[in-house]
């Protein structure tokens, strides 16, 4: 079984990559229409966690109008992911935006470069972070990820990954790997902070929620300087990456919190979200006890 999974996938994957990137847009786009009919537990889920954030500002169909534009640009980044992952930079180039990354720390020949850590969230094609490799190679991106159960899918994941430099850590076997990168210089590591996470209880749009504190521990443990970096889709098959104003780590030379550190992030992710409501990930239950 894993065998003949592993083949389709792979056939699969090579069709999406002979196709333009566009018209790969479209597909995902129907393809993510199509499933916010089908797929009545996770239209379920969307329509009430826009509701429980938006019900007193929106009516309900404007909620439903947000939820068909969600489910039909996660299709659209899912297959356009499968895509870019193939595309070499100069050909994804016209496709991508970088904005607010002069602001990270200046490099100066002869000083060591410092760790950045960017603060991510599953904005537009979130894994056209991986892209910030190309646009900054002074520093060496990397980031984690969770192995999927199913081998055969796992090693399809892996295979579309890493193309273009960024380093993929897997967060329960590759610690040690990720901990002894982070003792060099100039690392910029990605962590995805807006899931539910055990931590703590903090505010998020609204309504407290469970948010894991490793972005602001790793900050911390390893003094990097904390930037969150946005994935706004502007167009179709088209991204911006903006990185925002940074988060401050340390008040009057003493480390903050974790937990001051991470409602910072969660007001920086929840502007994201008010600013183009269909462009996160909604397909996730955020608010759970």
């Amino acid at each position: 079984m894993n065998f003949l999974i592993y083949w389709f996938g792979r056939a699969f994957i090579a069709f999406i990559q002979l196709l333009p990137l566009n018209l790969v847009a479209r597909l995902g786009r129907a393809g993510g229409g199509l499933a916010f009919y089908l797929t009545g537990r996770y239209r379920r889920v969307v329509l009430e966690n826009l509701t429980l954030c938006f019900g007193k500002e929106k009516t309900a169909k404007e909620i439903r109008a947000i939820a068909k534009e969600n489910f039909k640009r996660i299709g659209e980044n899912y297959l356009c992911a499968i895509k870019t992952a193939a595309m070499s930079f100069e050909k994804i180039k016209p496709h991508l935006e970088f904005i607010g990354f002069e602001k990270f720390p200046k490099i100066i020949p002869g000083r060591p470069t410092p760790n950045i850590l960017a603060a991510i969230g599953h904005f537009g094609n979130f894994e056209i972070y991986a892209r910030t490799q190309e646009y900054v190679p002074d520093y060496q991106s990397a980031t984690t990820y969770r192995a999927l159960k199913q081998p055969a899918a796992n090693r399809l994941l892996k295979s579309l990954r890493g193309l273009n430099g960024c380093l993929f850590f897997e967060r329960r076997t590759d610690g040690n790997a990720l901990r002894e990168l982070m003792g060099r210089h100039g690392v910029l590591l990605g962590l995805l902070g807006d899931q539910s996470s055990q931590g703590a209880r903090l505010p998020f749009l609204g309504h407290d929620c469970n948010t894991g504190l490793a972005i602001a521990v790793f900050a911390l443990r390893y003094d990097c300087e904390l930037f969150p970096i946005i994935c706004y889709r502007t167009a179709l098959a088209k991204w911006r990456l903006e990185v925002v104003e940074q988060i401050p780590i340390r008040e009057n030379d003493h480390p903050r919190p974790s937990e001051a550190i991470m409602r910072d992030v969660n007001l920086v992710f929840e502007k994201a979200v008010r600013r183009d409501p269909a462009n996160w990930f909604w397909v996730h239950r955020r608010w759970k006890n």
